[in-house]
């Protein structure tokens, strides 16, 4: 039987490539990539598949120490934000993956260079030194509210990761907010999705993502329903407001849109408004509905008939 993954991994990993995450330095990669960390899905590995440097592994791999040191990788977080959980993922590496590691974490502003970040002294632990096992998914729990733009991972003393998933929940740089109309259900902007009904085949998370959909698996899509119910995902926004415009995108869902969707915003008194009455969708389009409700709303549920899959759902007002 599988072991459960921490609840923590619910959340999206604000380190994702297709967030904006970059690795953005690290001292050595002579046998795997660095920018492998923070590729979306899980590591592929092909036995016997050789290069000029060996073995080809889908995750950074550093050479063989003969040498003091450690190995490290910096990680600029796609999504900047508060840290709740960490991955390393060392699948695949077996005899050569590091016996421990440690993450560190820091809030910079504006854009310093690789050089910058790998000198800057203001690094503060997350992780500890810690033990880890190969071809394993190695969980740790982080206990700190404070708002982070970079990660370091240190691998002592060398060897290879498959991946490092970093979820968190998405916190804005506050100067940027409330200086015109914004997208209060974006995860960049501070949003998070706090429940579905059903997340069969793919994340309600990617719903917030930035960009468009590139295919039907960058979006939601839930299991076929046999039964008279709906489905549907609540979402925090990025702060009270009044949302003006609902952009309920199901591109590249042909057969398996919804037929119709609802959206409803929830009061600080504790009631529920309706924000858009059950309408029908088309498949494959980006429908956009103007929202003529005066009502300051923290949440919002949107709600689809009877099951299926969207691409994107975008929520455009004003913080109140």
């Amino acid at each position: 039987m599988s072991e459960t993954p921490p609840n923590f991994t619910w959340l999206p990993d604000l380190a994702l490539r297709s967030l904006g995450g970059a690795v953005v330095w690290a001292n050595d990669e002579t046998f795997a990539e660095k920018e492998n960390l923070i590729s979306p899905g899980p590591s592929q590995y092909r036995p016997a598949t050789f290069g000029h440097k060996g073995q080809i592994y889908d995750g950074w791999e550093t050479r063989r120490r003969r040498e003091a040191g450690h190995d490290s990788a910096i990680v600029r977080l796609g999504v900047p934000g508060v840290i709740r959980g960490i991955v390393v993922d060392t699948a695949w590496f077996k005899g050569n993956y590091p016996p421990e590691v440690s993450v560190e974490a820091i809030e910079v502003d504006g854009y310093p260079t690789a050089g910058q970040l790998a000198a800057d002294t203001g690094w503060t632990p997350l992780i500890e030194r810690s033990r880890v096992h190969g071809d394993t998914r190695n969980n740790f729990e982080v206990h700190s509210e404070d708002r982070w733009t970079h990660v370091r991972l240190n691998i002592f003393p060398d060897g290879g990761v498959a991946r490092l998933r970093v979820h968190g929940e998405g916190r804005p740089d506050k100067r940027f907010l409330g200086i015109g109309p914004m997208d209060l259900a974006a995860l960049e902007n501070g949003a998070l999705v706090l429940d579905c009904s059903n997340r069969f085949y793919s994340s309600p998370h990617n719903l917030i993502f930035p960009g468009l959909a590139q295919v039907m698996g960058d979006g939601w899509e839930t299991a076929r329903r046999r039964d008279d119910g709906n489905d549907w995902v609540r979402i925090r926004l990025a702060g009270p407001g009044r949302v003006r415009l609902a952009e309920v995108d199901t591109s590249y869902f042909v057969g398996n849109c919804p037929g119709e969707a609802a959206l409803s915003g929830l009061r600080a008194d504790g009631q529920w408004v309706e924000l858009l009455p059950r309408t029908a969708l088309l498949p494959d389009t980006r429908h956009r509905f103007l929202v003529d409700v005066a009502d300051v709303v923290s949440e919002v549920r949107l709600d689809i008939y009877p099951d299926g899959g969207l691409a994107r759902l975008r929520l455009y007002g004003d913080l109140a």
